[in-house]
């Protein structure tokens, strides 16, 4: 087990003249296996900082146990063997980043004569190409975050941390961010990352939990938070003449007219396409793509938020 927790809850006093406990976070389970990629999700506020920084003892539990690579949270030996990313990474203004990764690996102990190729060698798998020798000031938000990325692999860790990746980066850097997590996964590390990116999380976790106002309301793999069976179909027809639209509209279907000519009929889930396409066939349409409506991430996600179960706080 390379992540647990036990009931691990962290209570913050809100108010000024008459403080208040603030749960945060409410007595979570979480069990993370060695080589997975997990998925932290939830909205703003759900608990997922809170998480991770308990786990590293940035800050400290009100009451429950965490414990990271079989040490207890906070142990010395553990956290040489994990790279950890924070949501808002925050480094050293005047520092470029060569300067930056060579101030880290000598902090974890590297070789002299390792260190400046092995910096080079994170920055460019990161995409940090010139930018490396200018002042860490000077840096836009995403190429901070890819230098982060950087330095959370410095030490050649087994269990990386990662607190929304993918934050401010464009496109093109999150699909480079996405394929280096698969790679890292490949290479037999495991990784927890928080997001509220789904399409990430639905395209590299294996597991995932999902918070809401510090308790779990939904958790466990993909496969089985996703709904698999088939909520309709959606055909992309060309060519649907006056008489065929009309041929396709009710008895559980609907027609929508879509950029180039093409149209969009859609079937609930009691109608097979097999017939209808047959059916569009004869009525001189053709067929541009066929496809099934099930139930994405973002649909759990949505409907889990906005009417949870009861709170387990178990993963």
């Amino acid at each position: 087990m390379v992540i647990r927790t036990e009931a691990l809850t962290k209570e913050f006093r809100a108010g000024f003249w008459k403080p208040r406990p603030y749960r945060a976070l409410d007595a979570l389970n979480l069990q993370v296996e060695q080589g997975e990629i997990f998925g932290l999700l939830g909205p703003n506020g759900a608990g997922k900082t809170t998480t991770l920084k308990l786990l590293l003892q940035l800050i400290f539990p009100t009451s429950g146990s965490a414990a990271i690579l079989g040490k207890p949270a906070g142990d010395a030996e553990a956290r040489r063997r994990l790279g950890y990313l924070p949501e808002h990474p925050y480094f050293y203004d005047y520092l470029t980043a060569e300067e930056l990764l060579e101030y880290f690996g000598r902090l974890f102990g590297i070789d002299p004569a390792a260190r400046r190729p092995r910096a080079a060698g994170l920055l460019d798998e990161g995409g940090v190409g010139a930018e490396r020798r200018q002042p860490m000031r000077k840096l836009y938000k995403g190429m901070l975050q890819r230098v982060g990325l950087a330095q959370a692999m410095l030490n050649d860790p087994s269990l990386l941390i990662l607190d929304e990746p993918m934050s401010g980066l464009d496109p093109v850097g999150r699909r480079d961010v996405r394929a280096l997590i698969a790679r890292l996964h490949n290479e037999g590390r495991t990784i927890l990352f928080s997001s509220h990116i789904l399409s990430d999380a639905e395209t590299l976790c294996s597991r995932v939990v999902i918070l809401a106002k510090g308790r779990v309301v939904g958790d466990g793999p993909l496969r089985t938070l996703l709904s698999e069976n088939v909520r309709g179909w959606e055909l992309i027809v060309s060519g649907l003449s006056d008489v065929a639209r009309a041929a396709m509209t009710g008895a559980g279907r609907t027609v929508e007219p879509l950029a180039g000519g093409n149209w969009q009929v859609t079937l609930d889930a009691a109608s097979r396409p097999e017939p209808v396409i047959a059916e569009l066939a004869s009525l001189g349409a053709s067929l541009v793509s066929a496809a099934p409506q099930v139930e994405t991430l973002e649909d759990v996600f949505v409907r889990r938020i906005a009417s949870p179960p009861d709170a387990r706080g178990t993963v």
